[in-house]
């Protein structure tokens, strides 16, 4: 692959007239250039309390990749001014010994094009009928992946590695680790969009076997906004859960959360991204 970064001073400088951050913590935007999509975006990598110390130098951690990058880490750039406040609950969790420190890297979405690859199947509703959500996992796992193990000091492993996002991210992160499976140990699935392609995911769930140690699966009762469509997206996500169930997955393994009156928004997912954490990462910290 080309070099596809600039340096980080390059990046500052091209990012410093956006409104002010309310980032805290190391946050390190890269410029990152996709040969699979042919775009570019930003990766945002968040790095734990410690990771520059120099008795840590030859330590290796955990990493958390989420879709929607841009939502993660700053209200300047959230959508509807909310972030998910990853990084201030990270850093606080991280401090208190709930959770061991973790890299997390921010995926930025495709915007106009953010659809077509977290779909992977053609949709009506929403119409696309050229999704490119297909080559996401090869996107993650050959690209991504390897751009950020090359620069940071990552911990190998499925039982080390996270991904997850929320509505069509979640989507997206769902389909990945069925694609490829035994990649991540570690599943946040917020809100999933499970009704897309005529719930075509959730048929090929039934079938698929090697799941994640952990998985976080969690919505809200007034997503939609209108009763009857409330009622099928919860159904939706008990659906999934008794498939997850019926493949051997217990309390241990899947947490399982349903929000009475919560909606389909980045501040109900920052809520839920303390417990998400916890359950998914926490268990091993000694």
């Amino acid at each position: 692959m080309a070099d596809i970064t600039q340096s980080q001073t390059a990046v500052e400088a091209e990012t410093s007239e956006a409104p002010k951050s309310a980032v805290a913590g190391d946050l390190i935007l890269h410029e990152f250039r996709s040969a699979i999509f042919r775009n570019t975006r930003l990766l945002r990598v968040w790095l734990p309390p410690g990771y520059h110390e120099l008795q840590n130098k030859d330590r290796h951690y955990p990493v958390f990749y989420l879709n929607d990058g841009q939502n993660l880490f700053d209200p300047a750039t959230a959508f509807g001014g909310i972030d998910w406040q990853v990084n201030q609950t990270a850093d606080r969790l991280i401090r208190e010994g709930k959770v061991p420190p973790a890299i997390f890297v921010g995926i930025d979405n495709a915007q106009k094009d953010r659809l077509k690859e977290y779909l992977p199947y053609r949709s009506f509703h929403p119409p696309v009928l050229r999704p490119r959500g297909k080559r996401y996992p090869e996107f993650l796992i050959s690209e991504v992946m390897p751009f950020v193990q090359d620069r940071y000091r990552i911990a190998r492993g499925a039982e080390n590695t996270g991904l997850g996002g929320s509505s069509m991210g979640g989507l997206i992160s769902l389909y990945t680790v069925i694609d490829r499976p035994g990649m991540f140990g570690r599943l946040l699935l917020e809100s999933p969009s499970l009704f897309i392609s005529n719930r075509l995911l959730l048929k090929y769930s039934h079938a698929f076997r090697q799941w994640p140690e952990k998985i976080f699966l969690a919505i809200g009762t007034r997503e939609a906004g209108h009763p009857d469509r409330d009622e099928q997206v919860v159904d939706d996500v008990r659906e999934l859960e008794h498939i997850l169930r019926r493949a051997g997955l217990g309390e241990a393994r899947l947490l399982l959360r349903i929000d009475d009156g919560a909606t389909h928004s980045e501040a109900e997912w920052a809520k839920r991204f303390p417990d998400a954490l916890m359950f998914l990462f926490g268990e091993r910290h000694s």
